[in-house]
């Protein structure tokens, strides 16, 4: 099966994350899954979790044997794994109608083509429901300023790979979400340098009668 490292090294952290910020048998919808570790650790340790992976069309296949193979046995009570969706970001009519109370993504941002970036805000603001939460997990920058030197390096080796690759730039996603009615509410600091952006969808007030 499909193996991520990274995914093992960080799926606890998340876990702890997760633990804090999502309601009680929450519905997640989870943007580029991968090898569906993340999945599968989630819905074993929070009661109730209805979790729904999306792929890239490329990758399907083999987020799908993972969940075939472990995504059924030794769940926590009343949670589930869905049958992994293709989700292009890009792609509107891709995207599954929810609502949903979370939309997560890990190590996802800085692959993406930067052009793809405000697409991924625009969906997850479509499918939350009001007091929603959006929740980026990664290496940021604040502006110019990388946090460590180790992820000023990973961004210059992802553009020298592909320019439209990089570190994205934490403020400026947060100035993109707040035109989409999306709030940053948390900045958590993560290990080996990473970060988990919270994001919460606001409830919009109804239109003054007029």
């Amino acid at each position: 099966m499909l193996f991520s490292a990274a995914c093992e090294r960080n799926k606890q952290p998340i876990l702890e994350v997760l633990t804090q910020r999502l309601p009680e048998a929450a519905q997640v919808l989870e943007v580029g899954s991968g090898s569906g570790q993340h999945a599968v650790h989630m819905a074993r340790h929070l009661p109730g979790l209805r979790w729904q992976p999306s792929e890239l069309a490329a990758h399907l296949s083999e987020l799908a044997e993972r969940l075939n193979l472990e995504g059924t046995v030794g769940l926590a009570p009343g949670a589930s794994i869905a049958e992994p969706l293709e989700l292009d970001v890009t792609r509107r009519e891709q995207w599954p109608d929810g609502p949903f109370d979370a939309v997560f993504t890990a190590n996802t941002c800085h692959i993406m083509p930067a052009a793809a970036v405000p697409q991924l805000l625009a969906g997850a603001a479509r499918v939350l429901r009001p007091g929603g939460l959006l929740l980026l997990y990664g290496p940021f920058r604040n502006g110019d300023e990388h946090t460590a030197p180790s992820n000023a390096d990973f961004d210059a080796h992802l553009r020298s790979i592909d320019p439209a690759m990089g570190v994205r730039d934490a403020r400026e996603l947060g100035r993109q979400a707040l035109t989409l009615g999306l709030v940053l509410v948390a900045d958590q600091a993560m290990p080996a340098n990473n970060r988990t952006l919270v994001f919460e969808r606001q409830v919009l007030a109804d239109a003054p009668s007029r």
